[in-house]
């Protein structure tokens, strides 16, 4: 199976930021360690919590295969083609241009770590506008909840008119707890 090709002019001046932040997933903290005594009793120690920075470091070090502190063109182009994408020589120079703030080409962790936290604040804009869109779908103002009726109603002022029926069955595909509604977090889940 070949690697599925990323169409740069999709994605602006950074044509692999989606697929990256996509592909950037922080390894979980445990701030608790269970040591096992001989009676199933547990004791639950404090372990020490990783910082967020610490969990980029990990991140950063997936893609620097060579541990020199630095991601190289080649270096993002191996983990893009470990992930079943592919990125052209030219591309991956294009994404270090875009990062590279001290010149020398390479993607340095203050370069990566910066990436990372405009992404962050652009994922609380994201969330924002999704509860905007949920309240306009709302049943009621406050109710934290969709009906098919409250579709059904919004949908025909946006004129895209569905029967009931279609309605309930677009809320059954999202409805985790099978309450025939949709609460904010299945329908974050639906938008996601």
């Amino acid at each position: 199976m070949e690697p599925e090709r990323v169409d740069s002019k999709s994605f602006g001046c950074f044509a692999h930021r989606k697929s990256l932040m996509r592909s950037i997933t922080l390894p979980r903290s445990k701030s608790l360690k269970r040591s096992a005594s001989a009676n199933s009793n547990a004791v639950v120690t404090p372990r020490k919590t990783s910082t967020r920075e610490e969990e980029l470091k990990q991140v950063f070090r997936r893609f620097d295969r060579d541990s020199d502190g630095k991601i190289s063109a080649v270096e993002l182009r191996a983990y893009f083609a470990s992930i079943g994408e592919y990125m052209s020589h030219e591309e991956a120079q294009g994404v270090i241009q875009d990062l590279d703030t001290d010149g020398d080409n390479l993607i340095d962790f203050a370069d990566f770590l910066r990436l990372m936290n405009k992404e962050v604040a652009a994922g609380e804009d994201h969330e924002e506008d999704i509860k905007a869109a949920f309240e306009m779908f709302e049943f009621g103002k406050g109710s934290g909840r969709i009906t098919p009726k409250s579709l059904q109603r919004v949908l025909s002022r946006l004129g895209d008119v569905k029967s009931q029926d279609e309605c309930e069955a677009m809320i059954r595909v999202y409805d985790a707890d099978g309450n025939g509604e949709l609460d904010f977090d299945e329908f974050y889940q639906m938008m996601a």
